[in-house]
């Protein structure tokens, strides 16, 4: 259907290559857009905290792709959205072979509707379980998606 695309570089520089030594800073970029983010890994596996990490970039990713997802079926169901706000939470656990994984990513959504007419709670969390089995990242992942308001 489509092709998507980045690049990621990485540099040693002067720094040595012990585990502790080399640098976990490297770039994404993204040719379509021309964005470049600065990444690294997580403070806790010696990255630098002013860089996105790969748990908090597939956490942003799929929440991205579910309010992407949620915005087109409440506008085909005939619902206007003047908000949406997350701040999802990604949660790395150990997997039964002791090894960690992104086990669950947890998403609160604050949205704000317009319009006459107006969802119920039921009716959103009937958007929110539509968006997720449509959602292509949640498809693509055996990480555990849910949402709580």
């Amino acid at each position: 259907m489509s092709e998507h695309l980045a690049k990621l570089t990485w540099n040693r520089g002067d720094a040595g290559f012990g585990y502790k030594e080399y640098p976990r800073t490297h770039e994404w970029e993204f040719p379509k857009s021309g964005q470049t983010v600065r990444a690294a890994a997580a403070i806790e596996f010696l990255g630098t905290p002013d860089c996105v990490d790969p748990e908090e970039a597939f956490t942003a990713s799929l929440t991205s792709c579910h309010l992407l997802t949620f915005l087109a079926i409440a506008s085909m169901s005939g619902y206007v959205i003047d908000s949406y706000e997350d701040a999802p939470v990604g949660y790395l656990e150990k997997a039964k072979d002791g090894k960690p994984w992104l086990a669950r990513v947890v998403m609160h959504p604050r949205i704000t509707f317009s319009g006459d007419k107006q969802p119920t709670p039921e009716q959103v969390e009937v958007l929110h379980e539509k968006a997720h089995k449509e959602c292509f990242l949640a498809r693509s992942v055996k990480t555990a998606v849910t949402w709580e308001a």
